[in-house]
């Protein structure tokens, strides 16, 4: 069962990728504006991708880290796209008033302030611009780090074989 663990996080790593990349097609050829949370998530994805791929480096030791940091990436990734659908699930009167655009913000605001509303998400991120059967996108998302929550535990408790060592220090 372990013997499958890099090529696990390897498929983490591709579904990830393939995520950025439908998120990336949405945003530059379906016209879609994504939000504050929205590129908070891509980050995430991307931090989650990462780990994965690093996960199959071929050190014993560290793969447990980089399982962890995918599973604490994932837990964030849980939290914001858990926001997000709490914002798209209030009121039009309770919606938080929107803001400037978070790449304005980036520019002209300092870090703090661009960092708060990119985790804590603005009136923009209420809007529901895409559904497929019957879920928004951090619908989609909750689900996806979800799933790679699950699949970070499963790594760090299936590391792969441990190595044979000769001298034992």
């Amino acid at each position: 069962m372990s013997a499958y663990s890099a090529r696990i996080a390897l498929l983490t790593a591709l579904v990830c990728a393939a995520l950025l990349a439908t998120a990336f097609y949405m945003e530059y050829v379906d016209g879609l504006v994504p939000c504050a949370l929205c590129l908070a998530q891509r980050l995430v994805f991307a931090l989650i991708g990462i780990a994965s791929l690093l996960y199959m480096l071929p050190f014993y030791g560290s793969r447990l880290v980089f399982a962890t940091v995918a599973l604490i990436s994932s837990g964030l990734g849980i939290w914001l796209a858990s926001r997000q659908l709490w914002l798209q699930s209030l009121p039009e009167d309770e919606v938080p008033a929107c803001g400037p655009d978070i790449y304005f913000m980036i520019e002209r605001f300092p870090l703090a302030d661009s960092l708060r509303t990119m985790l804590l998400g603005s009136g923009s991120c209420a809007e529901v611009q895409w559904t497929f059967f019957a879920l928004s996108i951090p619908g989609w998302t909750l689900l996806f780090y979800t799933l790679t929550a699950l699949v970070s535990v499963y790594l760090m408790i299936f590391r792969g074989p441990k190595p044979f060592r000769l001298f034992k220090s």
